[in-house]
């Protein structure tokens, strides 16, 4: 079998069963090269192909890119799947388990800035949960520093945030008010 098929095949099990978040291409690496399976030019050239081929897609989310399966790699999967040895699938499925909650929280809680039309900055923090988005909050700030500190400090404060607003924002400081839902 063809090397660079081989670690074509390992990207896409990889993607396809961490379906419910993207991976990283540190974690994508990481993952290859910590196991000996090849270096880092064969799957930079294998990920390379694949966007091109268009059965992944990737996404830049603060100089970090992120990994997804599309349905065109998904159907490729399913014709060469069987061509990737047994201990390999194992190991992946072993990393899966192991790194779930780093996998998790790396994929479900990202913040992003760009410039705007007002010579300021958006930031844009989120909170995922699978596929659902639970929070994705907006807004300016005047300096990239300010924005740069904000998006260093959502991963850490984003749960208290999260739980913050909804207490906030949930409390109903007039219990007979008209406003009540009725359940």
């Amino acid at each position: 079998m063809d090397g660079l098929f081989l670690y074509k095949i390992i990207i896409l099990y990889m993607l396809d069963r961490i379906d419910e978040y993207t991976l990283t291409n540190t974690q994508l690496t990481s993952f290859i090269l910590d196991r000996g399976y090849t270096n880092l030019f064969n799957i930079h050239e294998s990920l390379s192909e694949m966007i091109d081929a268009g059965f992944i897609s990737v996404s830049t989310i603060r100089d970090t890119q992120h990994y997804k399966i599309t349905n065109l790699g998904e159907e490729a999967l399913f014709y060469f799947e069987n061509r990737l040895p047994d201990p390999i699938k194992q190991d992946i499925l072993d990393y899966f388990k192991e790194e779930r909650i780093n996998l998790k929280n790396e994929s479900e809680i990202y913040a992003d800035y760009y410039p705007n039309e007002n010579q300021e900055y958006t930031v844009d923090c989120i909170i995922k949960e699978r596929k659902d988005t639970l929070l994705d909050l907006k807004f300016n700030v005047p300096t990239r520093g300010l924005a740069i500190s904000i998006c260093d400090n959502w991963r850490n404060k984003s749960t208290e945030i999260y739980s913050y607003l909804i207490n906030e924002l949930g409390s109903n400081p007039d219990p007979d008010s008209e406003h009540q839902q009725n359940d």
